[in-house]
């Protein structure tokens, strides 16, 4: 059952590592995976709701504070509480830690959108109750989450009751032990306002700095022959309760609806409750069907299907899900290095959208990957602010971690120094464009963030003898920190300069008037554009005479390599076991760094120059990073290193569903995620998109008997089909097209197949 996960584990280690992997979104709002009714020993759950972009700003302290140091933070919130809801059969009460669970099922049921946990309990004095819960976060009604429960007594029961809670007093999570979790600030929301009005609980919180408000309004109905019900209002809750007759089934439906100031501005209330008015009439089942027909579409032309390896299946299809469910899908919000299934990372936003996650939804969801650049240009003030404060003259900065603009990294050598996040972005916006010739959104957005990072490329490098260097700046590679030349950052700066050139151009011929206005607002002069087609044309790339490679940056190849094979295995990740500077001191990589450049922007070098740098920082290479093992995948099926391309494949797709890094408790690796379906898409069936259009290398893992996907381009819905034996084009929606199998041009038509060996 390749659609549907099954997880039934009660210890305390599974019961965090499920919450993560059973949790439910939308983009906007996340829900944990925890059990309605909680945990006896609340140390064993981190119980979570969270809005993406909700956020607050806590100070950051330094030792010594220096110029330009980030003076706060931004935190993703774990907000309202609208989960609990307490069963008492007479006068017990039902837990999956006392009694008896006879039998426990939990199903994450990825083609219909929603999670359910099946329950056969004893409680300690014998009574037997069936306990079926279902959850569903709508894709379709953005703000709702809605639980529903049918109970089920199995013996006598004089009184079934239900006791549904909306509670506001929540904190989020911190291990101190941990740098990639928050280490404090879990207290940053407070209570303001709780009312029962009509049917409705009503619970708004404040944040304590950024004043940002959030509402839960709360509605339920019950299907019960009687029921007695009463609902109490404290200051931090509103509870309500349902007594009914205990030997009759009864069937509990909590709808909560969520809303908050960025989105919903200051009648956050008022707006919840309409919300709440128009659900009225809509019964689970309703909602059910919503979510089918929305993931169906999806699936349509999102699905990955492997026919040889079902465990590869079902990761592939869960990482895709939980993506759709991580991404946000309005211009306010972007998507999380652990999406909305937890708070490590605080909810920050890094260069993981632009080059694993990104892709994905471009060639499957155009408009979600409109979204994230929209996203990018509503900070570019911000960014424009950073370089000044850096001591740019001009030129956009993007912060290393952000929520919504200022940089929120307090350790500069592996965040603010890593320049390159401008350079990602800027491809981003360009394979945008590639993919989609959306010419309105490049006069609009597109060309206003080329031309203000390749200014920043401008300002922040140099000539010296006659080439354009970069220096003092942290690639990919956070085991490597504040070096000369890193190859990834200047040749992914060159990218950028050379386009931002090409864009102004284009605009020049095409809409004068256009560029002629927007040159002005910028005060941009021809002058500093040619001088942008300089810096990038003389970019200085770092190559080494005796391995022939691209060095990594000036002195990487100087250092001593540090000894991976005589490292003991408890000692890895090495960044929580070594200092920076005794990483820094060695030739030894964190992830891929000259590799992912070599991904990227593959024309940049000889076939034979990418294939010893491969093979040279494989070598050296710890894949401590999750965003590591699926660019050596690809790369591998570059080279023709089928084997390798497989083993790093199997690396990815099921990291979090196998828990390999150990830390899927605090969120999932969004980035890794993404990087699964890069390694099959852009690794074994060889896609690239590049100004001469789009073309596949395909190669079929032996291991496998087919493979087949969707891919969306130039306004064409594309199905392609891999067997042992040929491949299959299809155009489903759009008009003809020309595209490159193997170096060969073949047209392709609607509605007919193309199969080619």
């Amino acid at each position: 059952m390749t659609w549907k996960l099954t997880k039934s584990e009660l210890d305390n280690e599974n019961l965090l590592l499920n919450e993560s992997l059973l949790s439910l979104g939308n983009g906007y709002l996340g829900v944990r995976g925890n059990f309605e009714e909680g945990y006896k020993d609340t140390n064993k759950s981190i119980r979570g709701t969270y809005i993406n972009a909700f956020h607050d700003e806590t100070e950051i302290n330094y030792g010594e504070k220096l110029h330009g140091f980030p003076e706060t933070q931004q935190k993703i919130l774990n907000v309202i509480d609208g989960q609990f809801i307490h069963i008492y059969l007479d006068d017990e009460l039902f837990s999956m830690f006392e009694g008896e669970v006879i039998n426990v099922q939990r199903n994450l049921h990825m083609d219909a959108g929603f999670a359910e946990r099946i329950v056969h309990w004893r409680s300690p004095k014998g009574k037997e109750v069936k306990i079926h819960f279902k959850r569903l976060i709508s894709f379709v009604r953005r703000e709702l989450f809605a639980v529903d429960i049918n109970i089920e007594p199995l013996s006598h029961i004089q009184q079934l009751k239900i006791v549904s809670t909306v509670n506001g007093d929540v904190s989020n999570f911190v291990d101190k032990n941990d740098p990639r979790v928050a280490s404090g600030h879990a207290k940053r929301l407070h209570v303001t306002e709780v009312r029962k009005e009509k049917e409705f609980s009503i619970v708004k919180n404040s944040t304590y700095v950024t004043k940002l408000e959030v509402a839960c309004v709360t509605s339920s109905v019950i299907e019960s022959g009687k029921y007695m019900y009463e609902s109490k209002t404290a200051d931090n809750y509103v509870e309500e309760t349902y007594s009914c007759v205990g030997d009759e089934t009864v069937q509990f439906t909590k709808y909560n609806v969520y809303t908050d100031t960025l989105r919903h501005g200051e009648t956050v209330i008022e707006n919840a409750i309409a919300i709440q008015r128009q659900l009225k009439g809509s019964s689970f089942e309703d909602l059910l069907l919503e979510q089918r027909e929305y993931l169906d579409n999806f699936w349509s032309k999102s699905d990955v299907k492997i026919d040889g390896d079902a465990q590869l299946q079902e990761g592939i299809r869960f990482n895709l899900f939980q993506l759709l469910q991580s991404v946000g899908k309005d211009p306010v919000s972007n998507i999380a290095a652990k999406g909305l299934s937890g708070e490590g990372y605080e909810g920050h936003y890094f260069w993981d959208t632009e080059i694993y996650m990104f892709p994905v939804f471009l060639m499957t969801s155009p408009e979600i990957a409109k979204n994230l650049l929209l996203h990018r240009y509503s900070i570019l003030g911000s960014a424009k602010e950073r370089a000044m404060e850096m001591g740019h003259e001009k030129g956009a900065l993007f912060p290393w971690r952000t929520i919504s603009g200022p940089e929120s990294s307090s350790f500069f050598p592996a965040g603010t120094a890593q320049y390159h996040i401008s350079a990602d972005i800027a491809y981003s916006y360009i394979q945008y464009y590639l993919v989609t010739k959306d010419e309105a959104f490049l006069k609009e957005y597109m060309a206003e963030v080329l031309f203000e990072t390749a200014r920043l490329w401008g300002d922040v490098g140099h000539m010296k003898n006659g080439l354009f260097r970069i220096d003092s700046v942290t690639g990919p590679d956070e085991y490597t920190c504040v070096v000369n030349n890193n190859y990834y950052t200047n040749v992914m700066a060159k990218h950028n300069l050379l386009w931002a050139a090409k864009v102004y151009y284009l605009l020049k011929e095409e809409d004068g008037n256009h560029l002629k206005q927007l040159a002005e607002r910028l005060e941009l002069t021809e002058l500093e554009v040619s001088k942008w087609t300089e810096a990038g044309e003389k970019m200085y790339l770092p190559y080494d005479e005796t391995y022939k490679i691209n060095a990594q940056d000036d002195s990487f190849l100087q250092k001593a390599r540090w000894d991976l094979e005589n490292t003991p295995k408890d000692k890895f990740p090495l960044l929580l076991n070594y200092h920076p500077l005794t990483l820094y001191r060695y030739q030894v990589c964190k992830q891929a760094d000259t590799v992912l450049a070599h991904f990227l922007l593959e024309d940049e070098q000889d076939f034979e120059t990418i294939k010893r740098s491969y093979d040279y920082y494989e070598q050296i290479t710890t894949h401590d990073s999750s965003l590591s093992s699926c660019v050596f995948s690809i790369m591998a099926s570059k080279l023709g290193y089928e084997k390798k391309a497989y083993d790093y494949f199997n690396e990815t797709v099921r990291l979090d569903l196998d828990n390999t890094h150990g830390n899927t408790k605090d969120g999932l690796h969004m980035a890794n995620m993404g990087g699964t379906w890069l390694a099959i898409v852009y690794g074994f069936a060889g896609l690239r998109v590049k100004e001469g259009g789009l073309s596949l290398t395909p190669s079929l893992p032996s291991e496998w008997d087919s493979l087949g996907f969707y891919l969306q381009y130039l306004g064409r819905l594309l199905k392609i089909h891999m067997d042992r034996t040929e491949v299959t084009y299809l155009v489903i929606e759009g008009e003809a097209l020309t595209i490159s199998h193997n170096g060969k041009s073949i047209n392709l038509e609607n509605g007919k197949e193309v199969k080619v060996q």
